[in-house]
């Protein structure tokens, strides 16, 4: 039969290992809260070098990263053909030239070019005939002379051959040939195609002496007066997207350098590969800008008021994300924020217990006293 002593000693070991738990626990929360609170002697403080602030609210704005190229529109790509058709005789282009209006980007050479210079210098002179016996036939005529018939006949002579020499002369301009500089001491075989714009070099199509027909493309230029980056925007961004938002771009072989957009144009209608484009107008061009180079953009989406804190107040501990607050004279506290996004330096940050705005916060060499609070807590837990 069990005694009242040990009836006693077993109410004594039951208690004792109910209240052991909870005693560790009240420990281990007073520990971690310890753990967020230091107060520095004046000597620490200084060797801290650490500088407060308060969190200030200003403008921040959501961004969406995207990629693209530039592009250039429709109407400012021009494809140089000759009317006539010849061989190519000589060439210097290369894709990714700069040329300049005017400049001879070719030369052709056959010889239906010698018989248009030679038809034209011959209607030419037909013409001059023609037309004096025009003058003489009305001449005639109005003296009654020559019959009505004869006069009829002249006129529509030298009226079919101004036609004739106008026609020909419209050819010789087509392909670059000066009508009234055409004589019969400088018909030549060859013929300059000149550029007609001032431009770069996209495509060369052609070969030294290779027959080109007058439906040929033999060089295609684009004029870089309305370069602009085309972004690749992807479906389910396309709403957030509109016209004159502002947008970075960097080159992915200068990514050091950043050039401002406006878009200026969405796209809208969503292609097979489930994304649209949205067209950006070059704040200042880059110099040396050509069509289809790839490139990076940051679009700014929203304009949004919020609490932010240099990106260098923020610590990280455990998982979470914390501010280090003045909570008294050389004293200091983990505050644990939520952040946002980040700007130019900038973070957004929030608190559920604490109004950030009345705080004054440090903001350079914080993990310095979140490392003083650790060493405390630790040589405390190694005390105990």
């Amino acid at each position: 039969m069990m005694n009242h002593t040990h009836v006693l000693l077993l109410l004594l070991l039951l208690f004792a290992g109910c209240s052991t738990p909870h005693s560790e626990e009240h420990h281990e929360a007073s520990a971690e809260q310890e753990a967020s609170v230091i107060t520095l002697t004046e000597e620490q403080v200084k060797n801290a070098a650490i500088t407060i602030a308060a969190p200030v609210r200003q403008r921040m704005h959501t961004t969406l990263k995207v990629n693209g190229v530039i592009d250039v529109p429709p109407q400012n790509i021009v494809s140089v053909s000759f009317p006539l058709g010849g061989y190519l005789k000589t060439t210097q282009l290369l894709p990714g030239m700069h040329v300049n209006k005017g400049q001879v980007i070719g030369i052709i050479e056959d010889q239906d070019l010698v018989q248009l210079q030679q038809d034209y210098l011959v209607a030419i002179a037909r013409l001059q005939y023609l037309q004096q016996e025009y003058e003489r036939q009305k001449e005639l005529n109005q003296h009654q002379v020559s019959a009505d018939k004869v006069f009829q006949q002249a006129t529509a002579d030298f009226t079919a051959q101004k036609v004739l020499v106008k026609a020909l002369a419209e050819k010789l301009r087509l392909i670059g040939i000066d009508p009234a500089r055409l004589n019969e001491s400088n018909i030549s075989r060859s013929v300059p195609i000149y550029s007609p714009i001032n431009g770069f070099v996209s495509k060369v199509n052609v070969n030294i002496g290779k027959f080109v027909s007058p439906t040929d493309v033999l060089f295609e230029l684009i004029n870089p007066d309305d370069m602009h980056a085309a972004l690749t925007i992807f479906e389910k961004d396309m709403p957030r997207v509109k016209i004159g938002q502002q947008v970075f771009v960097s080159f992915v072989d200068e990514p050091e350098s950043r050039y401002e957009c406006d878009i200026i144009l969405v796209t809208r209608n969503v292609g097979a590969d489930r994304s649209g484009i949205a067209h950006c107008h070059f704040e200042t061009k880059p110099k040396t800008l050509l069509p289809g180079m790839f490139l990076n953009a940051t679009i700014r989406i929203d304009d949004m008021e919020a609490v932010t804190v240099p990106e260098e107040a923020l610590v990280r501990y455990g998982g979470r994300q914390y501010l280090i607050r003045v909570a008294g004279d050389r004293t200091y506290e983990l505050v644990e924020v939520e952040t946002g996004i980040r700007e130019n330096g900038l973070l957004v940050v929030s608190s559920s217990t604490h109004d950030l705005l009345k705080e004054q916060v440090v903001v350079k060499n914080a993990y310095t006293i979140l490392g003083a609070m650790k060493n405390k807590s630790g040589e405390e837990g190694h005390a105990h």
